[in-house]
């Protein structure tokens, strides 16, 4: 998870339903010769929630790594707003804007509170002495219990991150990132071990942070992707091969024949 410390998103122009947020255009990343990414091009829009799926050496990876200023394309344009350039920026750069990422494995802090948890990823001046004496404002506890509810662990605040179940870990680790305030939200498989009880829980959370955030999703759980898209991306070989709703990929015969194997 990438921990933002700052905030910088006066130039990413207004934030409104429907605007764009995240546009990758002719996106290119070659490995030893082979191209990971192939002129994609990919448009997400604010408040959006989109499902990315492919096969395994699809892209999907390499895409997010290009996103958060982990790779460098060997050429294209990743944009964020209007008109930010995220290949002029750095890692921590690109997170301090807003844009967060969730990996697959859950990392937390195990010894601490899940209130705790969520109170050290806030945003802020993450200097030693400045945290040993600061005194949480009554609106940093708010937004650290509207987390809670969000994501469903307020009964456990007091309870440390180690007793949590994977599922409980992967929705703290949400609530971290969330703590940062960030516009765009990556999120890496995250129901991958799940119960069926916490699959459904998980689809929930996304779905409500999609009211105020973009979520993009990416999964192989194809039950899961269809009990919360609203709209698809189907990436094969580095490139879109398909887009549009749940609906209209499976009803898509390059989609079957590629990625679902009919």
């Amino acid at each position: 998870m990438l921990l933002l410390e700052h905030d910088n998103t006066d130039n990413i122009g207004e934030l409104k339903k429907g605007n764009r947020i995240l546009y990758l255009d002719d996106v290119t990343v070659s490995f030893d010769g082979f191209k990971a990414l192939n002129s994609l091009s990919l448009t997400i829009e604010y408040e959006e929630l989109r499902c990315i799926i492919g096969a395994n050496g699809a892209g999907k990876s390499t895409m997010m790594d290009v996103i958060t200023g982990k790779t460098r394309p060997d050429t294209g344009n990743v944009v964020f707003g209007q008109a930010v350039d995220l290949l002029k920026m750095d890692e921590p750069a690109i997170a301090q804007i807003g844009i967060g990422r969730k990996f697959q494995k859950p990392t937390v802090f195990e010894g601490h509170s899940v209130f705790e948890n969520l109170e050290l990823a806030m945003k802020g001046d993450k200097r030693f002495f400045k945290t040993l004496f600061a005194c949480m404002s009554g609106e940093q506890r708010d937004k650290i219990e509207e987390a809670m509810v969000l994501i469903g662990l307020k009964d456990f605040y007091k309870k440390e991150a180690s007793i949590l179940s994977h599922g409980q870990k992967q929705w703290l680790e949400i609530g971290m990132l969330l703590m940062q305030d960030p516009k765009v939200l990556l999120v890496d498989e995250p129901v991958a071990g799940m119960t069926p009880g916490e699959v459904e829980k998980t689809g929930q959370i996304l779905t409500d942070l999609s009211k105020n955030h973009s979520v993009v999703v990416v999964e192989h759980d194809m039950e899961f992707i269809r009990s919360i898209a609203k709209k698809v991306t189907v990436l094969h070989e580095g490139s879109v091969l398909a887009e549009g709703s749940i609906k209209n990929i499976q009803e898509n015969e390059k989609v079957r024949k590629v990625y679902l194997g009919e």
